[in-house]
């Protein structure tokens, strides 16, 4: 097989570069390790930027976003018994966020693919980069008995954390930076109406909370708990009644309780490779950094870079221009450090730290006593949640 552009991965990122490539004309395919089940049935945030929203809407894969998902303009911080809003759109000119779930964004992305006929392909087993520093690089991968080969210009490494991409970018090239937090957070999704009509981020003394939701039906509710605790260390009573006592007395009485849907933990890290350009291969989202999820950085990072590796690819076939590829890795990472310093800066303002000492828990309340002093702080508070410019 032969194509312009091989992308590794079906999920989000993968899917929005190969859609928004063929809408120009741009031939490419793409390799899935899972099933499109499987793809689906994982569940992430679903917070999305004013950036990210707007090219879901170029992609042509919005309606059902615009139609479902849920505009805040405004999220809540509570703490010592208070909530107090933090006002997205009076501080950004009227930006905001759109909750939509991932799991229904991809299924907007697959649905738009299968209408266009697009070229996904599922459970690939051991798929390999070849010849990324050379002008025909190549990727392989085996179907049954079978070994499949497709050249290509270009290959988009948008295979995640564990995928192959960045690992063949050889060791002494590649740089990594990781921090890792002593916690993680203990998720629950219900069929239960939110507790509030915009997100609840709770710092107490017990630990951190979230109050988040999918829909008005569906709502998806984080503790913070210790990398030791597994899902079977939390019943649902357990839960509910743990994330009350983190909640101000009023949410806490409103809250309503159900059985949970799915239940996870998820440990907290922060992750950036560089280069994210190695030849001819481009790193995009998880395969190339990671954010812990508190500042709802991570999909809307990974959107970013498949905005520049979108434009970049246009202008070097549609009109010679080679910029936009050669810079893409110093572009991508400039807008991924302040992401990881986003996401770094909110963990760090909300969350117990086991090992933290008096001067870091004064330096933390001093921080949280700044923010809403501040009109400036808000501000830059604002302008990094509902997205930084592209």
């Amino acid at each position: 097989m032969k194509t312009k552009v091989g992308i590794i991965g079906g999920g989000p990122s993968g899917l929005m570069l190969s859609q928004l490539l063929d809408l120009k004309g741009i031939d490419n395919i793409v390799l899935e390790k899972h099933s499109r089940e499987y793809v689906l049935g994982r569940i992430r945030a679903g917070v999305l930027e004013h950036g990210f929203a707007e090219l879901m809407r170029e992609a042509n894969c919005g309606e059902r976003m615009d139609a479902e998902g849920e505009i805040h303009e405004g999220f809540y911080i509570a703490e010592g018994g208070e909530k107090r809003r933090v006002d997205l759109a009076g501080h950004t000119g009227g930006n905001s966020v759109v909750v939509y779930g991932q799991t229904e964004l991809t299924r907007d992305l697959y649905d738009a693919r299968a209408k266009m006929n697009g070229n996904v392909i599922h459970n690939v087993e051991d798929v390999q980069l070849h010849d990324l520093k050379s002008d025909a690089p190549y990727i392989t991968y085996r179907s049954g008995d079978d070994i499949i080969r497709i050249d290509c210009d270009y290959v988009i490494g948008a295979d995640g954390f564990h995928g192959v991409s960045r690992k063949s970018i050889p060791k002494d090239v590649l740089r990594e930076y990781e921090k890792v937090y002593p916690f993680g957070w203990l998720g629950v999704l219900s069929r239960t109406k939110p507790v509030s009509p915009e997100l609840i981020y709770a710092k107490s003394e017990r630990g951190f909370a979230l109050c988040s939701l999918r829909s008005q039906v569906l709502s998806r509710y984080y503790i913070q708990v210790p990398l030791t605790d597994s899902v079977e260390d939390w019943s649902d009573e357990a839960f509910w009644d743990e994330l009350k006592a983190r909640l101000p007395q009023d949410v806490a009485d409103q809250l309503e309780t159900g059985p949970s849907i799915e239940k996870s933990i998820a440990p907290l890290r922060s992750f950036v490779a560089e280069p994210m350009r190695y030849g001819n291969l481009f790193l995009a989202g998880d395969a190339a950094h990671i954010v812990p999820p508190t500042g709802a950085r991570g999909l809307n990072s990974a959107a970013s870079d498949i905005y520049y590796l979108y434009h970049a690819m246009v202008d070097h076939y549609q009109n010679g221009d080679d910029t936009g590829l050669e810079k893409y890795s110093e572009k991508a990472l400039a807008r991924v450090w302040k992401a990881q310093r986003f996401s770094w800066w909110m963990t760090t303002l909300l969350h117990t730290f086991p090992d933290s000492i008096p001067y870091d828990q004064k330096l933390q309340q001093t921080d949280m006593e700044y923010l809403f002093s501040s009109e400036a702080a808000l501000t830059s508070l604002a302008e990094n949640y509902v997205g930084l410019p592209f």
